[in-house]
């Protein structure tokens, strides 16, 4: 299907390119949306009718996006999840929980605007893309933590598998010390009978 593009899509055109697509992407996706018109000849005159207010709209969504993407750019959030001792999540974090991370802390960002790479599934720090605008993208940090204070401690550069062997040292540290103290006051009792 030819259909006529109202605005910039990834991976297909800018505004007022006439592009080919499958009927099924056209009618589902960005015909509802009104990213595109069929291209026929009425709407190919509509459209060079509205081309400037189509054009003068978009630059006006894009500085406000280039906007909030500057204030947004390179922030972190903290998700708090349930994980393992070895860091793997039970679950995932999903765009709704950045989303909703990026929100309660006062960014006004949609889960339909968060590109994830692949499925975060471990404890870490997790950079993400928010699409504030088919033009303007912003990156920000998630960190995925099963507390506030595990959180900070991954914040600082640690991981959660470093901060684990380093209890792990400190425990077996303790436990060859009390043995050690068990058999020095073995050896005293044996000196003393």
């Amino acid at each position: 299907m030819q259909v006529i593009l109202l605005e910039r899509v990834a991976k297909l055109g800018q505004m007022g390119d006439v592009v080919s697509v499958k009927d099924g992407f056209a009618r589902n996706f960005l015909l509802p949306q009104g990213k595109a018109l069929r291209a026929n000849e009425a709407n190919i005159k509509s459209f060079e009718e509205r081309k400037a207010q189509l054009e003068a709209r978009n630059l006006e969504t894009r500085k406000e996006a280039e906007a909030a993407a500057e204030k947004l750019e390179g922030q972190s959030f903290i998700v708090i999840r349930s994980a393992s001792d070895a860091g793997a999540l039970y679950g995932s974090v999903t765009p709704r929980d950045a989303a909703d991370a990026a929100t309660a802390d006062g960014f006004s960002v949609d889960r339909k605007q968060i590109v994830l790479d692949r499925p975060i599934k471990e404890l870490g720090l997790h950079t993400v893309s928010v699409v504030l605008h088919p033009e303007v993208t912003a990156r920000i940090t998630l960190n995925v933590a099963r507390s506030t204070e595990e959180a900070e401690l991954q914040a600082s550069g640690k991981s959660i598998q470093e901060l684990a062997a380093e209890e792990e040292a400190a425990a077996e540290f303790e436990i060859s010390e009390l043995f050690e103290d068990i058999g020095a006051a073995g050896q005293d009792e044996e000196g003393a009978a």
